[in-house]
């Protein structure tokens, strides 16, 4: 974890500490800006643009000082739907404002902790699928072809792509830029097992740039490269009444909300992951959502890419010794100076490297670990997981994370719901056994009252209570009802109390309350 202090920094610290820090970030940022506006289907300069205000903007006001924000790959499948539909296209703009907005209004109303209320399977499964999406997208942008319409005919036409750019090994412009890309990839895996200490700092995806970059420039491959304009704040543009207006069509106002959330939900999450990184002050959510709010707002005026937090480049400031927030408004003015005095020669990076990069980051996003740990956890959020991941995929990733909550909230409803109730009657011994297993709440307080009354005079009655997840005030106040009705006809009721107490925590029972004073003497008073 690293040593971030509350303390009030001093400029000394902040040249010794964060200055460097913000130059590493910057190596981690600038590539993945233009790969993600790639991916996304917009100019390069749109994914830069959010970076330098991401950094500049959002780092100034940040309720997390280590998050470092910009272009995340999680937002490309929401914006490359957006720009490449005829309707919405035109209005990317007033789409982000109008998601920053609402950020703005759900930070000012204090709702960042709701947007972490999301089930792991589900969060999961929204990587998983985003990283499925991304990574058969950018296949094909890898062997300079053209991305399909949709996800599903990406994957579907992945075998084209291997075709195209592999199989046969030829010397096409196809087959050259799939070389170059299968380079990059290689030198980020090699790069992070083999790099010395010293230099690892350096990014593997900055690396494997320059290496694909200086070799496709050396032999003159005839490749696409990437385009960026000369200013990249010449589509500043104030709304105006017809583009407020347009936030009157239902579909341009479901973008605007779907971008809201996920960025929101994305940024909140990742700002509860840096907080473990580090030994700092802790994330302020309201006030981190409002500066999220701000940065897409801006982001919006500028036709930009929208932005969220980003654990990549923040794990990578926290790891490279930041302290404070002035690490990210460092890397924001190494953008934007970078941008201006590299134009010429960023223009020789080949599209396919940056694309090898993004199919690398949604094979990453496809964690079979976090699928493992959800398994072993709790086998029965895996089905949400799937399906969420199929959902996103096959319609899109507003539907998908809502069926995936809905299962969740579901699965929720069923855990506090269901509850098994089996009275096993052992006449020869006059005793019974009711074994209950699931929860007890008063949903199922009639299940639990019929299988009670079944119980014959006189028996002694053993509850047991090690399959019960949870029992409510209202459950035991009739199973202590009823054995008072019990007593009465010479039977017992016997029931671990030693197993209920640190299971439910006195959460339902109060030693104090004169209704348990008539327990037997196999119901100790401490429960």
């Amino acid at each position: 974890m690293s040593n971030a202090t509350a303390a009030k920094p001093n400029l000394a610290d902040i040249l010794r500490h964060d200055l460097p820090a913000s130059i590493v970030v910057v190596f981690v940022a600038l590539p993945l800006c233009m790969g993600i506006a790639i991916a996304s289907g917009v100019p390069v300069g749109a994914g830069i643009v959010t970076g330098i205000i991401g950094g500049i903007v959002v780092g100034m006001l940040s309720g997390s000082p280590m998050q470092v924000s910009g272009p995340a790959a999680g937002l490309t499948v929401i914006i490359f739907g957006i720009v490449n539909d005829p309707h919405l296209a035109q209005y990317l703009g007033i789409i982000v404002l109008a998601a920053g907005v609402l950020q703005m209004v759900a930070g000012v109303l204090r709702l960042g902790q709701w947007f972490r209320a999301v089930s792991p399977a589900v969060i999961q499964g929204m990587l998983a699928g985003i990283g499925v999406i991304i990574f058969s997208q950018q296949c094909h942008v890898m062997v300079d072809d053209n991305p399909r319409k949709t996800p599903v005919e990406n994957i579907m036409s992945l075998p084209d792509a291997v075709e195209k750019g592999i199989f046969p090994i030829e010397w096409t412009q196809h087959h050259q830029a799939a070389y170059v890309g299968l380079l990059s990839i290689a030198v980020i895996v090699l790069w992070r097992l083999w790099a010395p200490k010293k230099i690892k700092i350096i990014p593997g995806p900055l690396v494997a740039i320059i290496v694909a970059t200086i070799i496709s420039y050396t032999i003159k491959m005839p490749i696409l490269k990437i385009v960026l304009s000369d200013s990249l704040f010449q589509s500043f543009a104030l709304p105006n009444a017809q583009s407020l207006s347009a936030l009157g069509d239902v579909n341009i106002l479901i973008a605007a909300i779907t971008i809201a959330i996920v960025a929101s939900a994305e940024t909140l999450l990742c700002a509860n992951a840096v907080d473990q990184l580090h030994s700092g002050p802790r994330t302020k959510y309201d006030k981190e959502l409002f500066a999220q709010g701000v940065g897409n707002s801006l982001c919006g005026l500028f036709a930009a890419l929208p932005m969220t937090g980003v654990i990549v480049r923040s794990s990578a400031n926290i790891e490279a010794g930041a302290r404070t927030r002035a690490s990210a408004i460092f890397h924001g003015i190494w953008l934007l100076a970078f941008v201006w005095l590299l134009t010429d020669l960023l223009a020789h990076v080949p599209r396919a490297s940056l694309a090898a990069i993004l199919v690398f980051t949604g094979y990453k996003l496809i964690n079979v670990k976090a699928i493992k740990k959800i398994y072993k956890e709790s086998p029965s959020e895996v089905p949400i997981f799937f399906v969420t991941v199929f959902s996103i995929v096959y319609f899109n990733l507003l539907v998908g994370i809502g069926i995936g909550f809905g299962l969740a909230l579901l699965k929720l409803v069923y855990t506090f719901s269901h509850l098994t109730v089996k009275l096993e009657d052992l006449p020869e011994e006059n005793m019974a056994h009711l074994r209950l297993h699931g929860a007890a709440t008063f949903i199922r307080l009639p299940k639990l009252a019929n299988a009670l009354e079944k119980v014959a005079p006189s028996r002694e009655l053993h509850v047991h209570l090690e399959g019960l997840d949870y029992i409510d005030h209202a459950c035991l106040t009739l199973m202590i009802d009823w054995e008072v009705q019990h007593k009465a006809t010479g039977g017992k009721l016997v029931m671990d109390w030693e197993e209920l107490h640190p299971r439910f925590q006195r959460q339902t029972l109060n030693p104090t309350d004169a209704t348990l004073s008539h327990r037997t003497s196999s119901t100790p008073a401490s429960a």
